[in-house]
């Protein structure tokens, strides 16, 4: 079953394939992305990792969490599923 799991603390040159990079080593990786400001188009300093292998995420997880990426100190854990929802924020009654 795959995992996610979340990397922050991102350098602002790290790239989709400079992830995928870092991470491919621990197991087969489905999807590596850097989210970016979709105004600016530069990095927000995280991103995501999906691994086809839950065990292959954890390896990741607890080897590179806390290491060096890109010149900065990244931090790794299990993406939380956010539930989308439209809305505006306001009570509906």
């Amino acid at each position: 079953m795959s995992k996610k799991l979340f990397v922050g603390s991102l350098s602002w040159n790290t790239t989709d394939e400079g992830l995928r990079a870092a991470f491919e080593q621990f197991g087969e990786v489905s999807e590596a992305r850097v989210i970016t400001d979709r105004d600016t188009g530069r990095s927000r300093g995280f991103g995501f990792v999906t691994f086809s292998n839950g065990e292959d995420a954890d390896k990741a997880k607890s080897s590179l969490n806390g290491t060096d990426l890109d010149g900065r100190t990244i931090k790794v854990d299990v993406a939380n599923e956010k539930p989308r929802g439209g809305g505006g924020g306001r009570d509906r009654w």
